[in-house]
């Protein structure tokens, strides 16, 4: 199936008017500064086959308006107001985007909050060969002995003897692993954070250095062999530490603007008196 981002649509001119409804004309550029407005979901069909159905609803919102226009509806008291507060409301938005792009987070900062947090970051990219044993939800293969976990511990740690010998570490996990999910693919686990394995398994992969194989690890699959293949640093995540933050330090600027604005409720009208 073809992905709405790889649809390639016509570039034109910035300046070239595309749509035109009545008096307003609306350019490329114009056009997409209000694409860019949309969720982020939407933006890539809006660029792309869903150029024209987001030009069909400009279309429409800008017909009724200009009908609203002609019947005076832009002069009732419920339009004018209104009309403030969505402005307000876009201007607002857009205070908050450049609130955010102008806070600059000391690089000490960001270390003691990945430090603070450094288990919501962490990531590992991993292989395992697992041996199966008695009790383990992992099914038996046909003809398959159903070992103890004294004889499954035994042939885990053949299995890392062979390793350490230097035998292919995909190659001996296609051939002996149990775990049928990523056998074929030399027991690759891809990248994963905490949470997202047993905890013994957990525990020895997120305490091992890339490269570095596992004695046999049990768990309640059975014995298994680890080998890290990277590990995720700060740096790897620096950006998504900066992401995390923001939020709480945009907010704490703009307390500091509500408080440095002239601010007044009605006491009655809000129900202050009683508080």
């Amino acid at each position: 199936m073809e992905n709405p981002g790889d649809v390639k649509m016509p570039v034109v001119p910035p300046d070239r008017v595309v749509l035109s409804v009545g008096d307003v004309k609306l350019t490329a550029a114009q056009f997409d500064i209000l694409v860019d407005s949309l969720p982020d979901q939407y933006k890539v069909v809006a660029r792309g086959p869903g150029r024209k159905t987001f030009g069909d609803n400009l279309v429409r919102m800008l017909v009724l308006s200009q009908e609203a226009k002609r019947l005076k509806l832009d002069q009732t008291p419920a339009y004018q107001t209104q009309s403030l507060f969505q402005m307000a409301n876009v201007l607002a938005s857009m205070m908050y985007t450049q609130i955010a792009k102008e806070i600059q987070i000391p690089e000490a900062d960001l270390r003691k909050f990945y430090a603070e947090h450094r288990s919501e970051f962490d990531q590992v990219s991993a292989r395992h060969i697992l041996v199966r044993m008695q009790g383990s939800r992992v099914p038996l293969k046909p003809g398959q002995k159903d070992l103890t976990p004294e004889e499954a511990l035994a042939k885990a740690q053949e299995l890392e003897a062979r390793l350490k010998a230097g035998e292919d570490f995909a190659k001996l996990a296609m051939a002996e692993s149990d775990d049928t999910s990523n056998a074929g693919k030399g027991g690759d686990l891809g990248s994963f954070k905490h949470g997202s394995m047993v905890p013994s398994f957990e525990q020895a992969a997120f305490a091992m250095s890339p490269g570095q194989v596992s004695e046999p690890v049990r768990s309640d699959f059975g014995y298994h062999i680890i080998k890290v293949e990277s590990v995720k640093t700060f740096d790897d995540v620096k950006a998504d530490v900066q992401k995390r933050m923001l939020p709480e330090l945009t907010q704490k600027v703009l307390e500091n603007l509500e408080k440095n604005s002239a601010v007044v409720y009605d006491t009655e009208f809000f129900n202050l008196a009683r508080r």
